[in-house]
């Protein structure tokens, strides 16, 4: 399958620069996509690039980013165009470009929202159900290991976490903080506990194809209250405090500027919305095949036809018929 994927993936490249090739004044020009250094923001700003450029005529540069560097980006230099799955918990000042009209939300990403959390996995919740809450878990340091596994530098769930890990006293309770250096080692700590069955304790995200694999059970930290979630966010804030993760709302952010000059562009990305079973399923596939992002995009383009050419306008179908 993966090397079906991959040839598939290089026929769809190739079409994609013979058709920016022309971008020019029969296209929608230059356009630069927000790309998210994990697997689904990855996957999800290939699959909107090949559309752009298959579809529209756009020539698409990928600009590889996390959620703060992307938003601090749009509010300095207001670039990239476009930037698919910004969690808005943890870009706070996100509202504020939305309030100055400098960005428009096109949709929401996933149709359920993202979920983030302190999490362990379900089968030393089963064994000791007292994990479930975050005062279990300080009152059983060598149950979890006595380690928390945080989110690397650059991520704005870092901000949230650090915030936490005084509010709890983690250390002081007996639990070290581990800062992973990315994505990739944090959700390997996960499947190497899961060999092994052994502790493990610490923030993760979904929807994911590691919650999709791994069974987790999110740890209760308590109620959500959302001022004290917005003060955990801002890093120097004196009044952080108890609040559990919100749902995320993780949405496509779109420049006001690039949105006026490209309304059929701004159009499409209002109706890219995934349902969260399938962000899963197609993450799964990804890391089952160890496949790239744009191999995932072809297996999602093969796969769910349905769906993408629901978000397109009847032109771009028109020219995306022969190929798929």
């Amino acid at each position: 399958m993966k090397k079906l994927m991959l040839g598939f993936a290089g026929a769809l490249a190739g079409v994609s620069m013979m058709t920016s090739a022309h971008a020019g004044s029969h296209g929608c020009g230059e356009v630069s996509v927000g790309s998210m250094g994990w697997a689904s923001g990855e996957t999800i700003s290939a699959i909107a690039a090949f559309l752009m450029e298959a579809g529209y005529g756009c020539e698409v540069q990928l600009v590889p980013t996390d959620t703060v560097p992307a938003v601090t980006s749009l509010a300095e230099n207001n670039e990239p165009d476009v930037v698919p799955e910004v969690w808005k918990n943890s870009a706070t000042v996100y509202a504020e470009l939305e309030a100055a009209g400098k960005v428009v939300t096109a949709a929401p990403v996933f149709a359920n929202g993202g979920e983030e959390g302190w999490w362990v996995p379900s089968y030393l919740a089963e064994a000791h159900p007292e994990l479930a809450t975050i005062e279990g878990v300080l009152a059983n340091p060598d149950l979890v290991g006595g380690r928390f596994h945080n989110c690397p530098v650059g991520w704005g769930c870092r901000i949230v976490n650090d915030s936490l890990k005084v509010v709890f006293d983690l250390e002081n309770n007996g639990i070290e903080v581990f800062d992973h250096g990315s994505g990739a080692n944090l959700a390997a700590s996960i499947a190497a506990a899961y060999q092994d069955k052994k502790p493990w304790f610490g923030y993760y995200w979904g929807p994911t194809a590691v919650l999709g694999k791994y069974p987790m059970t999110k740890v209760s930290l308590g109620e959500v209250n959302p001022e004290v979630h917005a003060c955990n966010q801002q890093g120097d804030c004196p009044n952080i405090g108890v609040s559990d993760f919100p749902s995320a709302p993780v949405l496509t952010a779109v420049t006001s500027t690039f949105a006026a000059e490209n309304p059929a562009i701004a159009d499409m990305m209002s109706k890219m919305i995934f349902p969260n079973d399938v962000v899963s399923s197609l993450l799964a596939w990804k890391d089952e095949n160890n496949a790239t992002a744009d191999e995932a995009a072809a297996y999602f383009l093969q796969t769910y036809p349905d769906l993408w050419t629901s978000w397109i306008s009847e032109d771009a179908k028109e020219k995306l018929s022969s190929l798929m």
